[in-house]
């Protein structure tokens, strides 16, 4: 038996440990403006599980010299791959310092954990504008949280239908349906984790030239329906060109027929920071659930996005974690009664910390100066003979592509 325990001796000197990884930290973010933002770097070690641990930073060194060239610059300004966003200073240190706390932050037992997340929910509802009667959980990313917001809307339409699919599934009921005009993957997903199938959603047609539903298509669409219920899905920042349904007139039908409104707002949900920008969500106060992503304009670490919602009633009647008498009779206060997860990273924390470092001032001088560079690329393609502007620049995303020459026009 060895008399050597790199763990033990990793615990008697966490601090050179961390100090290790702090100095790789602020040597990436130093030099991430000139890092690549892509590359096609493969690994040309393959390591092996050691039987003896090597210790934390002989593990550091074989990391940096086998795997740190290849880490992208994907959190710089040079990164056009996805829409996407890099870190605040003040979210890192939340960041780092979740995962030094390591709390679960899946109920109240965790007293800190629950504020913290209770008073970054505020902070964001606040920052989005929306009403009081909306409350708010984090989770994984826009994909879980589109997902939470249509299982909330499978539930409501199976009480139309007096039914509680939370208990009793969706066998034997009718097709719901779910109309939307460009809906992001990620709905599509979602509906073929909830059992609704990707094939369930009805597209509904959008406005010529542009990925915004067409009003008087969708309410075509609702009275060919009969009266029966079902799920909007409305889109307020489309990812290909930051199109925004007219979600005003979304809740206007809204009165007028028997339907649960979802708004995908993965990252158009952050136009409310800023008054230039604002209108594109005029009535998304009138939604029954909303997605809004936290690891692109909010700039945290990924993995992590928001839902909110006015029908936690039902939202309760989804996720209750039941049947084990160490996790408490179910209710709104506990996350794990709220969420897909039962154990739950404290992911309030590091937004938490750059709300509270920058403000609402902050991220409205964030929002307008990415969505001012975007306009400035678009109008410099715009005026450019290789490229052509597929798309009016909106916020944040230049959609174009190379322009045909004109002897290939004329060939």
């Amino acid at each position: 038996m060895r008399n050597h325990s790199p763990l033990l001796s990793d615990s008697a000197h966490v601090a050179e440990v961390l100090e290790l990884a702090c100095a790789e930290a602020v040597r990436f973010l130093e030099g991430v403006e000139t890092r690549p933002a892509n590359n096609d770097w493969t690994a040309s070690v393959a390591h092996q599980l050691p039987v003896h641990g090597l210790g934390a930073q002989a593990t550091f060194e074989r990391f940096r010299q086998t795997f740190s060239a290849g880490v992208t610059g994907s959190a710089g300004p040079r990164y056009f791959g996805f829409v996407t966003g890099g870190n605040t200073p003040a979210a890192i240190m939340g960041d780092w310092l979740t995962a030094a706390y390591d709390q679960n932050a899946c109920d109240t037992s965790s007293a800190v954990a629950a504020q913290i997340e209770a008073e970054a929910i505020e902070m964001l509802r606040t920052l989005f504008g929306l009403p009081a009667v909306f409350a708010g959980r984090f989770v994984s990313g826009a994909t879980m949280s589109n997902f939470v917001g249509l299982a909330i809307g499978r539930q409501w339409w199976g009480e139309r239908l007096g039914v509680d699919i939370a208990r009793s599934g969706i066998f034997g009921l009718p097709q719901l349906v779910v109309l939307s005009g460009a809906p992001h993957s990620s709905i599509y997903k979602s509906l073929s984790m909830l059992g609704l199938g990707r094939d369930n959603l009805t597209p509904v047609a959008t406005l010529p030239g542009r990925e915004a539903v067409d009003i008087q298509a969708l309410e075509a669409a609702l009275v060919a329906l009969a009266g029966r219920p079902c799920i909007v899905v409305a889109n307020a920042g489309v990812v290909n060109t930051v199109d925004f349904d007219d979600i005003a007139a979304v809740a206007v039908l809204k009165r007028k027929y028997d339907f649960y409104l979802h708004v995908d707002a993965a990252f158009g949900g952050f136009a409310a920071c800023s008054p230039g920008y604002q209108h594109l969500l005029a009535g998304w106060e009138e939604a029954d659930s909303i997605t809004v992503d936290a690891h692109k304009w909010l700039n945290v670490p990924y993995d992590s996005a928001m839902q909110f919602t006015r029908c936690v009633d039902l939202q309760l009647k989804v996720f209750q974690n039941s049947g084990a008498a160490y996790l408490g009779t179910p209710n709104s206060a506990d996350a794990f009664h709220l969420t897909p997860e039962t154990s739950r990273r404290l992911r309030a924390l590091p937004a938490w910390f750059t709300l509270m470092a920058y403000g609402a001032d902050g991220y409205r001088q964030i929002v307008e100066s990415n969505c001012a560079c975007a306009a400035l690329l678009g109008e410099r393609i715009a005026a450019s003979t290789g490229f052509e502007l597929l798309a009016p620049v909106r916020m944040n995303v230049v959609t174009f592509t190379l322009r045909e020459p004109a002897s290939a026009v004329r060939g």
